[in-house]
């Protein structure tokens, strides 16, 4: 069974930082060893929106995916960790998250298809 993970964050507020980390995220500048552990934990697809400063993550996974063996796994990747400390000059946490919060989850509260039609 596969499982849709939602998670927000914000940027800092600076237009030129904000233009920074769109740049890191573009094709061919994001560390293909992080992109690879991404997809050796189980995710099929990752995607980020923005609006403003405020950024969104929708994760695909499949049943392989565990958040723990994630952790575990990018404790030890160096790539993963230089990648995690750049981007932290450009991020700070959403108020739901507290003074120490990354990328936050999201509650769902409304899905289609769980509604009925006329």
């Amino acid at each position: 069974m596969s499982a849709r993970i939602c998670l927000a964050l914000d940027l800092v507020d600076d237009a030129g930082l904000i233009a920074e980390y769109e740049h890191w995220h573009r094709v061919g500048n994001t560390d293909p060893a992080v992109t690879q552990s991404i997809r050796d934990a189980g995710i099929d697809n990752m995607e980020i929106y923005r609006a403003g400063n405020r950024l969104f993550m929708i994760i695909d996974a499949n049943e392989s995916y565990a958040s723990a063996s994630k952790a575990e796994a990018d404790a030890a990747n160096l790539a993963v960790i230089a990648w995690v400390a750049k981007m932290k000059r450009f991020q700070q946490p959403i108020p739901a998250a507290g003074a120490d919060g990354s990328w936050h989850p999201m509650d769902r509260i409304f899905r289609l298809t769980e509604h009925p039609g006329l």
